[in-house]
């Protein structure tokens, strides 16, 4: 094998190695997606807030709590959607929620309302 050749090989390892390594320490959130409509939104939010169903911690999205306002449909699932998933993803969860929703590295907290990210 040619020097040139081994170096290539090396350098490819290396590169795929370190991409593997920030794949594992990317972190992620789970958003409401802007371009689903509201009413598949709003059905996936009911259920992931339900105690029957996805049982997400809804309580910052409450009136007078920090994650209220803006007090959108797609404000209030990304908070919820995202809870459910950091809370469940360990567990096989998805962040899919019927295409209402997608997975985004740019962290969505605002003001007071911080959004859950569990390794």
């Amino acid at each position: 094998m040619t020097s040139l050749m081994l170096k290539s090989l090396i350098l490819m390892v290396f590169v795929t190695l370190s991409l593997k390594a920030y794949g594992d320490l990317q972190e992620w959130w789970c958003i409401a997606d802007p371009n689903a409509p509201d009413y598949v939104v709003q059905g996936a939010l009911d259920w992931v807030c339900s105690t029957t169903g996805g049982a997400a911690d809804c309580t910052n999205i409450q009136w007078n709590q920090p994650c209220y306002l803006p007090n959108t449909v797609k404000d209030h699932a990304s908070y919820a959607f995202n809870n459910y998933y950091q809370r469940f993803k360990s567990q096989g969860a998805s962040c899919y929620f019927n295409g209402a929703a997608y997975l985004t590295p740019n962290d969505p907290s605002y003001g007071a309302c911080i959004f859950d990210y569990i390794p």
